[in-house]
Order: structure tokens, then C-alpha cells, then sequence
């Protein structure tokens, strides 16, 4: 054997030798993908002495330039809270008007525009003033109001339907569906933009899934909750149930505003003067802060 062959046996054996130290090394520290390990193993394999030199190479450029710890001096991690103060576009301000006013004054091609806008925005909470725009003299108005109305309430529908028959299954999420679908239907009815016929109907599903919960678990009910069915009960002048919520609530949430409000709305509705300043006599004795809003229903009605 001549003592070329000898050198070239003799590199080989230590390549393997290093493939192998390299293979159990990279098994016991477990940091490495053990794909690329493979890989790596297989290419030192194939190019003797240029592969283990080539990895070795990488390896210490990363330790001398990738692994050095960051400069984070100027970087600062506080939970503290700042307040951004941003200017305001006067000029976006300045030609601001609400919707109705727009259906009132506005050419045309500006209204169509309006409406354009109003469509590629979030008009969940604008029904009611997009709902005017029916009555619009320019009928491509009209047709954009109609479709963003139909669409609307057709999703609306569905989803009642859909979430109503959750309301029905008997499980431990029965409490929390019934109140998801009067949080639900809160939002759309409260903006009037169904029929007479379909806001009652809508109303007393509202109530009837509400009494489910309230069988089940009425401390599951918040106060919100009650003032909202309440308020949707004496818009269609429902004013027994309406009155059977509110006593709910006074007695659940004896110390809340809205079980009060809710009573003072009640007996402003049916014009029972007495029941009205008993509920407002009993509020001014309690400790509760009375806001503008029911400030203003007590002067309107007194």
C-alpha cells in the first residue's frame, strides 16, 4: 500500500471519528434541530476534511458575531403609561355633519358619496339614521341605503335564529346563551329599523329567552342586561312585563342606577305621578350618584 493511500485511509478514519464526536456532542446538548444535525453529519461525511472545517468555520463566526448580546441601552421596557397628544384635523372637522343633516342640504353626487363612505365603514350603530335615507329623493341614495338596511337584517335575522336554538339546548352554556342573544339583539333593535310588527315580535324573543336565564341562574343576569330588555319592553308599551323586570332588578340590584331609572322610566311612561316620585324619593335617600340623563327625565316629568 503506498503511503498516499496510507494518508487518505488515515484522513478518512479521522473524519469519522469527528462526524461521530460531532453527532454524540450535538446528542447530549439537544439545542439543535436534529434534521440539520443529520445533515451537516452527512455532508462531512461526503467531503472529507473540507466538510468538518466548513462547519467548524460557521460555528465560530456565529459564536464571534450572531450570539454577542445586544445593545439594549437604548431601548427602555416600562409599563408606565404614556398620553399621545395628536391635533386634530380641523380641516376633517370642519366638514363633519351627521347624516340626517347631509339627507337635508347635500347635492346629489355629494349624498351618494356620503352613503359610499358610510358603506365601507362600520354602520352596525347608524341604522337609524341610514334608515332615513330611504326616503331620499335621489333614488340611487335610496337603493345604497336599502341594500346596506337588507343585508343587515337579513344577518341580523339569521343569527337570531341561529343563536335561539342554542338558547333551547339544555347545558351548562344554556345561562350564558340566552344572555349573549339579548346582548345581541340589543344593538339593532334599539335603533328602530324593523317594522312595528317584527320590533314586538323581536322584543318579546328578547324577553322570553331572558325569563329562561333568569329560571335558570338570575345571578347570571347583570344590571345592564335588565335595563336593556326593560327599555325595549316599554318601546312597544309592553308595560306589564316591562314592570315585572324592573321589580327584578330593584330586587337584585337594589343599589345600582339603572334599577331606578328603569322604575322612573316606567312610571314616566304610564303617568303614575305617585309610583314616579315614591321610586325618586327612594333614590334621593340612597348613596347612588344620579347622573345628567335621569337629572333631565326628573324636570321634564315634574
Amino acid at each position: 500500500m503506498s503511503q498516499r493511500m496510507k494518508l487518505f485511509i488515515f484522513l478518512l478514519i479521522i473524519n469519522l471519528i469527528v462526524i461521530v464526536i460531532y453527532l454524540v456532542w450535538n446528542h447530549i446538548r439537544r439545542k439543535e434541530n436534529l434534521r440539520s444535525v443529520w445533515m451537516k453529519a452527512v455532508m462531512m461525511f461526503l467531503c472529507p476534511v473540507v466538510g468538518p472545517v466548513f462547519v467548524l468555520f460557521s460555528f465560530i463566526l456565529f459564536k464571534l458575531f450572531s450570539s454577542q448580546g445586544m445593545d439594549l441601552s437604548d431601548v427602555v421596557f416600562s409599563k408606565d403609561r404614556t398620553e399621545n397628544f395628536l391635533r386634530p384635523d380641523e380641516e376633517m372637522e370642519r366638514n363633519m355633519v351627521s347624516l340626517e343633516e347631509a339627507l337635508e342640504v347635500t347635492d346629489k353626487k355629494s349624498l351618494r358619496t356620503l352613503m359610499l363612505n358610510v358603506i365601507r365603514g362600520d354602520y352596525q350603530n347608524s341604522l337609524s339614521s341610514i334608515n332615513l335615507a330611504l326616503n331620499s329623493e335621489d333614488s340611487e341614495t335610496a337603493h345604497y341605503a336599502a341594500s346596506i338596511l337588507q343585508d343587515v337584517l337579513n344577518n341580523f335575522r339569521s343569527q337570531v335564529q341561529e343563536k335561539y336554538l342554542l338558547c333551547q339546548e339544555e347545558n351548562g352554556q344554556q345561562v350564558e346563551n340566552c344572555v349573549n342573544l339579548v346582548e345581541y339583539m340589543n344593538p339593532i333593535l334599539e335603533q328602530k329599523v324593523l317594522t312595528d310588527i317584527e320590533q314586538k315580535s323581536m322584543t318579546d324573543k328578547m324577553q322570553e329567552v331572558l325569563q329562561k336565564a333568569w329560571d335558570l341562574d338570575k345571578i347570571r343576569i347583570s344590571s345592564t342586561v335588565y335595563e336593556k330588555v326593560c327599555q325595549r319592553l316599554l318601546e312597544i308599551k309592553d308595560y306589564e312585563k316591562c314592570t315585572l323586570w324592573c321589580d327584578r332588578a330593584m330586587e337584585q340590584y337594589p343599589r345600582v342606577l339603572s334599577s331606578y331609572t328603569c322604575q322612573l322610566k316606567l312610571c314616566f311612561s304610564c303617568g303614575n305621578k305617585e309610583k314616579f316620585f315614591q321610586v325618586m324619593q327612594e333614590l334621593r335617600s340612597s348613596d347612588i350618584i344620579i347622573d345628567n340623563e335621569t337629572l333631565e327625565m326628573i324636570r321634564t316629568f315634574m
